[in-house]
């Protein structure tokens, strides 16, 4: 994979500036770029979204398919997350099977939304031990300027948030769809808020060039209640217990920011 190097000059300037509280494009520590979010943007998906962070820019569709479920959970549907670049993302994108970006992104995003407990499962069964919906989250990275976790992630939650799932009976022993639609078994609006760490400070939403020198970063979901459910840190610096503290309580302060922008994305597709 290609690399995009930020010219020698401006890593010093960011992290100088950081050394100050401050950040190339004038945000404070604590500051997210705007937040834009729409939806109904896939036609024949059975739910989905745009999510924008600043120019960072990921679609997602969620599709209902009638499956088998795992052996372990028989009366429980299943969900599950993917992601991939499209060709014109980034300069770093290569055509292909997934990179390990997508696979990281993809899997961090399915951990927030499943360790929530966001969806009921046990609404998705159609017949116990046999059948249920198995659903795909789809997460499309159209733009790739920094921050994708928070991004697909609000991608993603609205995507499901604005579904219809297919209702389905059993006749004799096949399983026939109804025509009508059902609201999703939603339970909890989980949100991912990722920090990133150059040096000692510690900050919100980093762009790509910040991405480019940051020492590591770590990103954190949270439930509608403020209860942490999922933590991932990524890149190969450290942080110290008394970071991680730090890294919660500014990542649930601003939880609710982004939570925030979700419910009235939701209201505006009412």
């Amino acid at each position: 994979m290609s690399e995009r190097i930020v010219p020698l000059v401006r890593k010093k300037q960011i992290i100088e500036l950081s050394d100050s509280g401050k950040r190339t494009d004038g945000r404070s520590l604590t500051d997210y770029r705007k937040i834009t979010i729409q939806t109904g943007v896939i036609e024949k998906a059975d739910g989905s979204s745009i999510a924008m962070i600043g120019d960072t820019r990921v679609a997602a569709g969620v599709k209902f398919e009638i499956g088998d479920p795992f052996p372990d959970i028989p009366n429980e549907g299943v969900m599950q997350v993917g992601a991939e670049f499209v060709p014109f993302a980034s300069p770093d994108f290569e055509p292909g099977k997934p990179d390990e970006v997508a696979v990281e992104l993809a899997r961090v995003v399915d951990r927030g939304l499943r360790e929530s407990k966001m969806i009921d499962t046990s609404k998705l069964c159609i017949v116990p031990g046999k059948k249920v919906w198995i659903v795909h989250v789809d997460v499309y990275i159209l733009d790739h300027c920094g921050n994708l976790i928070d991004t697909a992630a609000l991608a993603a939650l609205t995507a499901l948030l604005t579904s219809t799932m297919p209702d389905a009976c059993l006749e004799g022993d096949e399983v026939k769809l109804t025509g009508k639609r059902l609201p999703m078994p939603i339970c909890d609006l989980p949100v991912n808020v990722t920090l990133a760490k150059i040096g000692d400070k510690l900050f919100v939403d980093p762009s790509f060039e910040e991405e480019e020198v940051l020492d590591c970063r770590i990103s954190v979901a949270f439930k509608e209640n403020g209860m942490l459910c999922a933590m991932q840190k990524g890149e190969s610096g450290y942080l110290t217990v008394e970071e991680v503290l730090r890294a919660v309580e500014i990542a649930k302060d601003k939880s609710q920011e982004l939570r925030k922008k979700v419910t009235e994305a939701i209201n505006v597709a009412k």
